[in-house]
């Protein structure tokens, strides 16, 4: 049976002593004073129940004993390390590699600006990013496929579980051809289209719930002529004049041949942009770096 005193952590005083041969030296490297490294050698002597060391004026000289423990002792200190690393890369804490999830929107500017911040902050973090819808990326985030996702939600996250770091709000406009009747309004009564047809995303994007709820404080259901799985299709079908849709003003430079008109203010919609992580891993050293890029981001939309 292994005797309370002998503890990891008196082991690596030992083994700094044991380097160093020096109180002194071996306090300084631990953060530690001398009277503490040499109470922890004391204690670990009585751990052993067998003398270490010999005094020898203000220094401790080691007994054949102690250059045999030491090899066992970095042995085990190597190994527990080990053992710590390889458990934490397991759950993804402090791992060499990083998995963020994000909406196919927030590409042009917002995730290459973080991904860029991120890695100056932790350059030898590799990043895996995978983009998809909100309802896609919040089933991998609690499934623990993902460590961390940046996406639109439309009210304050209520999930205890989760940790919400806000970037940037962002307010949902019609999206038009060039030149349509609605060009250089300065705001859309959406009362207005009641006889248009329109071009959505699939359930699961928040842009899809943005659309559902403008059109609620319309008071009717638009004629939606179909559905895509991607926001780069539905510009590109809007820029080509098969419909309207409504679109976040985050996406006004994907194209050049649509137009991103504001609402009237009671058909407003509105998305924050947050990031999202579990709390049981807040001190992750690599999400504590991403979520104060995050923060940095935000102050700069401000």
């Amino acid at each position: 049976m292994i005797d309370e005193e002998i503890t990891l952590k008196k082991l690596e005083v030992f083994l700094a002593y044991m380097r160093l041969h020096s109180l002194a030296r071996a306090a300084e490297e631990l953060g530690q004073s001398t009277v503490s490294v040499h109470r922890a050698l004391h204690s670990l002597e009585e751990g052993l129940r067998v003398p270490l060391f010999r005094r020898e004026g203000r220094n401790l000289a080691p007994l054949p004993a102690a250059f045999a423990f030491a090899k066992h002792a970095q042995r085990a200190v190597a190994e527990t390390e080990d053992g710590i690393r390889k458990v934490r890369e397991l759950s993804g804490f402090a791992g060499a590699r990083l998995k963020i999830g994000s909406l196919y929107s927030l590409t042009l500017r917002c995730i290459p600006q973080l991904l860029m911040g991120l890695k100056l902050r932790r350059p030898e973090l590799q990043i895996d990013l995978t983009l998809g819808s909100n309802q896609e990326l919040l089933r991998s985030l609690d499934e623990g496929r993902l460590d961390a996702i940046v996406i639109g939600l439309q009210a304050p996250q209520d999930d205890a579980q989760l940790l919400a770091v806000p970037l940037f709000e962002d307010e949902v406009r019609l999206a038009a051809p060039l030149g349509s009747p609605y060009a250089g309004q300065t705001a859309v009564d959406l009362r207005d289209l009641r006889d248009e047809k329109f071009i959505t995303l699939g359930g699961g994007f928040v842009t899809s719930d943005s659309f559902d709820h403008a059109f609620r404080q319309a008071g009717y259901v638009p004629e939606t002529i179909m559905r895509v799985s991607d926001i780069f299709s539905l510009i590109n079908l809007v820029g080509g004049g098969m419909g309207y849709s409504l679109l976040p003003g985050r996406v006004a430079d994907f194209s050049t041949r649509i137009e991103l008109i504001p609402l009237a203010a009671r058909f407003g919609s509105h998305q924050t942009i947050t990031l999202l992580l579990s709390r049981s891993r807040e001190r992750d050293p690599n999400l504590l770096a991403l979520a104060a890029e995050c923060r940095m981001y935000g102050t700069r939309q401000h």
